[in-house]
């Protein structure tokens, strides 16, 4: 069985963000680095099914030089091998773009499931698995909190408003991990120590034949605007309190 799972490094979950002065991005120079959560999902589905299923694991990601490091934690989690597409003209590149580059690695490759997280937590799109799908001309399941693989189709589950719904399809697809699937693992010590010697082929956009040349840029980024003082509304008369907190919310806050 091949399986193939795509992962992202993001900033930590608990980094402070901050906004460049020029507006041009988030400044990094202090951040830490992370793999996507929902990737993380991605990845442990790919194991679990090697591991009952037999087959490899290759994960595949699009990022500078530092994503070098959240592939060996793919790779320590147990994956078999990477393929890191850097290429600084791929630096920032919208969902079109990113699900280009990994389809243009992923095709030469064989896939009977492909693992994506339902999205990524920075630019928070939530496109790259679909467009992915379509380019590679494959099936999608999204949203996924189960799966169940039949040797030639998989039957997933997602939730939808108020249900569940259960979608089966032929392979190869591509599936988007959604917390609830599992719970990943840590890479033990002897898998990072392993990670170290695992091969990771390094592509750039030039290679994989792929125009870097269209995409959409971000023309600026604002911080949220400072939150106001809250305001106490003080006084013994409880029905006094309610007018005046009323009076608030209607002149004030405009929330009623």
């Amino acid at each position: 069985m091949n399986i193939i799972a795509c992962v992202k490094q993001v900033p930590d979950t608990e980094a402070q963000i901050k906004v460049k002065a020029d507006g041009s991005g988030i400044d990094d120079s202090q951040i830490k680095w992370v793999m996507n959560p929902y990737d993380e999902y991605g990845v442990e589905e790919a194991l679990k099914l090697k591991e009952k299923n037999g087959g490899d694991v290759t994960i595949v990601s699009v990022g500078p030089a530092r994503a070098m490091e959240t592939i060996r934690t793919a790779l320590a989690m147990g994956a078999d091998k990477g393929i890191h597409i850097s290429d600084p003209a791929l630096d920032n590149a919208d969902a079109f773009v990113t699900a280009s580059a990994l389809a243009a690695a992923i095709k030469g490759l064989p896939h009977d499931i492909i693992f994506c997280g339902q999205r990524a937590i920075d630019d928070d799109s939530g496109q790259v698995g679909a467009m992915l799908a379509e380019l590679l001309g494959i099936p999608q399941l999204t949203l996924v909190t189960k799966l169940d693989y039949a040797g030639s189709s998989v039957k997933v589950i997602k939730p939808i408003e108020g249900a569940q719904l259960s979608v089966e399809t032929s392979l190869p697809c591509v599936v988007t991990a959604q917390k609830g699937l599992n719970e990943p693992r840590y890479a033990s010590l002897p898998g990072i120590m392993k990670a170290k010697k695992k091969p990771v082929d390094v592509k750039n956009a030039a290679a994989l034949g792929i125009a870097t040349d269209v995409k959409a840029k971000v023309a600026k980024v604002v911080p949220p605007p400072a939150r106001a003082a809250g305001k106490i509304i003080c006084g013994d008369d409880a029905a006094q309190k309610a007018a005046e907190l009323a009076r608030c919310l209607r002149e004030e806050a405009k929330a009623i």
